[in-house]
């Protein structure tokens, strides 16, 4: 019915208005029906952001902020960085597995923000020096062996917790990329000459 009147609309105005005028008036009913069909999709697509619980406040401790600051050597405070970030996944496996997962979201949220931290600071510290090369490598690693424990969590979790915990895999991904960025650096090595 609604194709009908459509093209019963079309005929109507191709009859009454010249040859230039039925173009302007076939835009015109073109962009008037697409123009009612946006709020059903624009709907549609708030629907699917609602879904799912918000995301965790991405916030570490004060306990951990202060021991990390105690660190100055980079290897150091890398290392310790990965040991509270273990520590973080196994609390959260723990909730997990208890189906607290309001609390095992909020050590999600803390993880995430140990890792962002950590390769903030690694990158800070590695401008113009290439000794901190081992401790890239070291923390795409460790980056590594978390991504299997992030998937058995989100196996066993609600639907509504499924998208940050897909978009936090995705983010240690491209952590683990961005880690691994400086080992292969466009400096060239110079040919030692015999």
């Amino acid at each position: 019915m609604h194709i009908s009147f459509y093209f019963n609309t079309v005929d109507f105005l191709a009859l009454k208005f010249s040859r230039s005028h039925k173009a302007f008036a076939v835009r015109y009913i073109l962009v008037a029906l697409a123009c009612a069909a946006l709020p059903g999709l624009a709907s549609a697509q708030i629907e699917d952001y609602t879904f799912g619980a918000p995301p965790p406040v991405k916030l570490m401790s004060k306990g951990e902020a202060s021991q990390l600051a105690t660190k100055h050597d980079v290897k150091d405070r890398t290392k310790l960085a990965l040991e509270l970030m273990s520590i973080r996944l196994t609390k959260a496996e723990e909730f997990s597995t208890k189906g607290e997962f309001q609390e095992m979201y909020n050590e999600l949220g803390a993880f995430h923000a140990l890792m962002d931290n950590t390769l903030d600071f690694l990158y800070d510290s590695s401008r113009g020096r290439d000794k901190n090369l081992d401790t890239f490598k070291r923390f795409e690693m460790t980056l590594r062996a978390f991504a299997p424990r992030l998937g058995v969590i989100r196996r066993e979790l609600p639907t509504e917790y499924d998208p940050y915990v897909r978009n936090l895999i995705k983010y240690l991904r491209d952590a683990r990329s961005r880690a691994v960025e400086p080992l292969f650096g466009d400096m060239v090595v110079p040919n030692r000459r015999t």
